[in-house]
């Protein structure tokens, strides 16, 4: 049997079975093996079956009915369940995402259409034709103070305002990955949006401020961008989740907050030297937030992001809707998928209800 083929089902096989059930950790932590095996085949479990189905298409095609093409066979089917089981799986994500906001804003999430020929063929792919990028627009004098904009190109007029913030644990990332297929989604529905690159290895009041200095140029440009500065939500994954809440919870003007895979907890200390945490923020007057978060998060676990959701609903007066996941990795929102759809549903309702669209 060939060394090619026994390699492909075995590296898929331990990578589709780390996705169906990885190993979790005692603790958050900024990266691990099993998030890397798992992440790619979690969110898209069709790319792994086609890779599978090329991977073994020589052995599988000669020596037919032989004892090694009958074992050939069988090894095949075990990555292939494992990555079918996971492709059910991620259709279980809209079900708890409907539930999270109807239990808390009373929202009822609409289903879309799926972009079934962009999942299958082209996840990577989030260009849309009705939207203009506007690249690196600078909205400070450092050399990673820049943003890029995405708006409809039927040029809208009052359109709300969303700012995601990227995530990589306050010391790597880009604008140019996270929320991607987000983000263009609703600058096709007549949202402007923007993401943010904001210093990183500093104090995390410089990344802050960083994120409250990219809203001002937001509402600063909104007259020529086709927006209504009165609207803005602020958005992020991971480490930029931690950001755009802290953002939320203490500027009083934003109308309203979403954390997708967040990490909330202690990031140094900010500027009066006390510990740098959306949880030394929260108060009644919070905006409304959508928090959601995977039940098989390896890097930060869904009991962090829970503890915080739960004591932001204990003190604030607005809603808080938090849905976590089943089977759901970090970096859900990175490219199209199945889940990544359901997402985009829930947040553009909530952000929709928030901004009174």
């Amino acid at each position: 049997m060939p060394l090619g083929f026994l390699t492909s089902v075995a590296l898929l096989s331990l990578c589709a079975f780390a996705a169906l059930r990885p190993p979790m950790p005692k603790h958050s932590s900024p990266s691990n093996l099993w998030f890397w095996l798992a992440f790619l085949l979690n969110e898209q479990p069709f790319l792994g079956l086609a890779l599978l189905a090329v991977s073994v298409a020589p052995t599988l095609t000669t020596s037919i009915g032989a004892p090694v093409w009958w074992l050939a066979v069988a090894l095949t089917a075990v990555p292939a369940c494992a990555l079918a089981a996971l492709a059910v799986r991620t259709r279980s994500a809209r079900g708890v995402l409907e539930a999270a906001l109807a239990a808390g804003p009373g929202i009822r999430m609409p289903h879309t259409r799926l972009p079934l020929l962009r999942t299958l063929l082209l996840p990577l792919v989030s260009w849309r034709p009705g939207v203009r990028l506007l690249r690196d627009r600078r909205y400070g004098d450092a050399r990673t103070q820049r943003l890029d904009v995405y708006v409809p190109r039927s040029r809208p007029d009052g359109a709300p305002i969303l700012l995601y913030l990227h995530g990589g644990g306050f010391v790597t990332g880009s604008k140019l990955f996270g929320a991607r297929p987000l983000l263009y989604r609703l600058a096709g529905h007549g949202w402007v949006c923007a993401s943010a690159d904001y210093r990183l290895r500093t104090a995390y009041s410089d990344s802050l401020a960083d994120a409250k200095q990219a809203i001002a140029w937001l509402r600063d440009h909104a007259g020529e961008l086709g927006a209504d500065p009165s609207r803005v939500v602020v958005a992020g994954g991971s480490a930029g989740a931690h950001l755009a809440a802290t953002v939320a919870l203490t500027d009083d003007s934003i109308a309203g907050a979403i954390g997708l895979y967040g990490y909330y907890g202690e990031a140094g200390a900010d500027a009066s030297g006390a510990p740098a945490t959306p949880h030394a923020h929260v108060h009644a007057g919070a905006p409304p937030f959508l928090i959601v978060h995977g039940s098989l998060d390896t890097l930060v676990l869904v009991e962090d992001a829970r503890r915080f959701a739960d004591e932001l609903a204990r003190a604030s007066t607005a809603p808080v809707a938090f849905a976590e996941l089943p089977g759901t990795q970090h970096n859900f929102d990175f490219f199209t998928s199945l889940r990544c759809h359901a997402v985009a549903d829930a947040v553009e309702s909530f952000a929709a209800w928030a901004t009174g669209r």
